[in-house]
């Protein structure tokens, strides 16, 4: 059984590997509450996942070790078991989704782990990973549902409590639900009133749903740029601990996940990848009663794919109103185009690109649509912009 003594435990082990992470005050991300960043995007392998994985491995037999591990993730867990492994001289080999980030793939094979790529989701390659441990009899590291893996993610909780004694909340991202197990079981043993909030993604809430119909569920799909938390069923033993101490299951989009994201980049300088901002999400986004509260976010883990870092920044500039396209409806003759650029540019609105199309057989002959790519201030800017337009005689089609 999970325990308080194992978790003051695992914080020793951690010791020779992990190190505290930082507990920052943002300021520029909240004016209604007292926002921190407990910054695991900064842990050695880039999350929390080292923790768990770390201690797990440090309490194998000398005989499970001469077997080696095996274990399946969409990255992060993939890394903190190679990391551990590679440090204990033990041959590791990880099932991961072939959808998983080349970054994480890469990083995983660069601690010496076999990565074994695996065409689906997390649930696949889990279901890879059990059928290769039986042909093997290498111990399976568990991403979530085990308790010595809990403990270690549980010190994250003990350091909370450190950094952070008067703490009133802590928001904590959930996928399987290893994580929020460990830190909600330290929490409440230790300060029974802070409140400990899940988040999941609104494209993969298994645990959300599990606990909503209190009985665990398996989703048909998922879908979310979050990969670190898209997973179809929770963990026996992480929805039973989510039942007694997590105050309440809440879930994000990933538009909200994306404004969130951005704005850690912004005005934090912090980079998190969607499973660790999906927290920041929720506060920011006031999906919580946390109004006049000493919040604490958990960003669980900076891992976002650089491929689709610029794509998620541009949805977070969607989200807030400071990227838009404007169509618009003229008649297809000289000056029209300026015209339309005099005005935004009057405005204050900056033009990134334009689209000027003929042939769209919804047109009159002699008509076009304009379509304008603006960076812009908000939404209220935006739609000065197209009040504007309208009031000069042309239409906006979208």
């Amino acid at each position: 059984m999970l325990t308080l003594d194992k978790i003051y435990h695992a914080s020793y082990v951690l010791k020779e590997v992990i190190r505290p992470t930082d507990m920052i005050k943002a300021t520029n991300l909240s004016d209604e509450f007292e926002l921190y960043l407990k910054t695991e995007n900064l842990q050695i392998t880039g999350a929390f996942k080292a923790r768990g994985a770390y201690y797990k491995i440090s309490q194998l037999t000398p005989e499970e070790r001469e077997k080696g591990v095996i274990a399946c993730s969409a990255g992060n867990h993939a890394q903190g078991v190679a990391l551990a492994a590679q440090k204990y001289g033990i041959k590791s080999v990880i099932c991961m989704p072939n959808s998983a980030p080349i970054s994480k793939v890469e990083a995983t094979k660069s601690y010496g782990a076999e990565a074994v790529l695996v065409e689906g989701t997390y649930d696949d390659a889990h279901d890879k990973a059990v059928e290769l441990q039986k042909e093997t009899g290498a111990t399976f590291i568990h991403p979530f549902d085990d308790e010595m893996v809990i403990a270690g993610q549980g010190t994250i909780g003990l350091e909370i409590l450190d950094q952070l004694p008067d703490v009133d909340a802590v928001i904590v991202p959930i996928g399987g639900g290893g994580l929020i197990s460990g830190v909600a079981y330290a929490i409440k043993s230790l300060n029974p009133n802070v409140k400990v909030y899940g988040v999941q993604s609104a494209g993969a809430p298994s645990m959300y749903l599990s606990m909503a119909h209190n009985n665990i569920e398996t989703l048909p799909s998922v879908n979310t740029f979050a990969d670190g938390i898209a997973v179809k069923t929770p963990g026996d033993l992480t929805f039973e601990l989510c039942g007694k101490y997590v105050d309440e299951i809440i879930t994000v989009s990933d538009d909200e996940t994306a404004t969130a994201i951005l704005s850690l980049i912004e005005k934090q300088k912090l980079i998190s990848e969607g499973a660790g901002a999906v927290s920041v999400a929720a506060a920011l986004f006031n999906k919580l009663p946390l109004k006049g509260k000493k919040v604490c976010c958990l960003v669980s883990g900076g891992n976002i794919d650089v491929t689709i870092l610029s794509r998620v920044i541009d949805r977070g500039l969607q989200k807030t109103g400071r990227l838009a396209e404007i169509t618009v409806a003229l008649t297809d003759k000289p000056g029209e185009l300026t015209m339309v650029s005099k005005i935004i540019s009057k405005l204050g609105a900056n033009v990134v690109a334009v689209s000027h199309d003929r042939a769209d057989l919804n047109t009159d002959i002699n008509a076009c649509y304009l379509r304008i790519s603006l960076e812009t201030r908000n939404h209220e800017h935006i739609q000065k912009i197209k009040d504007e337009l309208i009031r000069k005689g042309y239409r906006i089609v979208q």
